[in-house]
């Protein structure tokens, strides 16, 4: 499948979804994504377009390792470090240039990778009439993959905008965009910010 707006222009129901660009993952933690500096840039132009159709999702930690159920009992154990208790004070916030743009943006909180397990995300969505989600931010393989594939399930034409998205990992990043291309061609599309932005009126 070609990269790029295969499906033409970018119309009033596009709404930007940027996944977790947070100062716990920007910052000196256990969870530094190195790339995301890289991509802050991209992030606030796509951002900065129409702030008053970007949703921001914050990834938020449980409060002290033991919580959680299931497996996620044993993440917060092995990630003690990045407990509520043990994080300092702000961290959870988005990094300032994107917080500086909420609002009129909008922060939805989430405690696990998919944001549509907030039910909040849905009826922002169904309010604002949105059709179209474009993603950025962090992890391409992780929170941003859970967000993809769920805005694919509840029918949105979905891009993928490549160069504002960020990931520790540069192996799985790559796998992550030719998964997109090769195995979810007819539903998610693959642009640039500077694609994204010029179909955008």
């Amino acid at each position: 499948m070609d990269e790029g707006l295969t499906r033409g222009p970018l119309g009033p129901g596009a709404i930007h979804l940027c996944v977790d660009m947070q100062r716990l993952f920007a910052e000196e933690t256990d969870w530094h994504t190195p790339w995301m500096e890289r991509v802050r840039p991209q992030v606030r132009r796509l951002a900065e377009r129409f702030p008053d159709r970007t949703i921001f999702t914050r990834f938020i930690p449980l409060a002290r390792p033991g919580e959680g159920r299931g497996t996620w009992r044993g993440y917060y154990e092995r990630w003690a470090s990045m407990t509520l208790e043990r994080l300092a004070p702000g961290l959870t916030d988005l990094v300032p240039e994107l917080a500086a743009l909420a609002p009129p943006g909008e922060i939805m909180d989430k405690r696990v990778y998919s944001p549509w397990l907030e039910p909040r995300l849905e009826r922002s969505l169904a309010e604002r009439r949105a059709d179209t989600v474009l993603v950025t931010g962090g992890e391409t393989d992780v929170c941003v993959l859970a967000t993809v594939l769920g805005a694919v399930d509840r029918g949105f034409r979905v891009v993928v905008v490549k160069d504002a998205l960020c990931s520790s990992s540069d192996t799985a990043h790559d796998a992550s965009v030719t998964l997109y291309l090769s195995r979810y061609g007819q539903q998610v599309e693959v642009a640039t910010v500077d694609q994204v932005l010029a179909a955008w009126g």
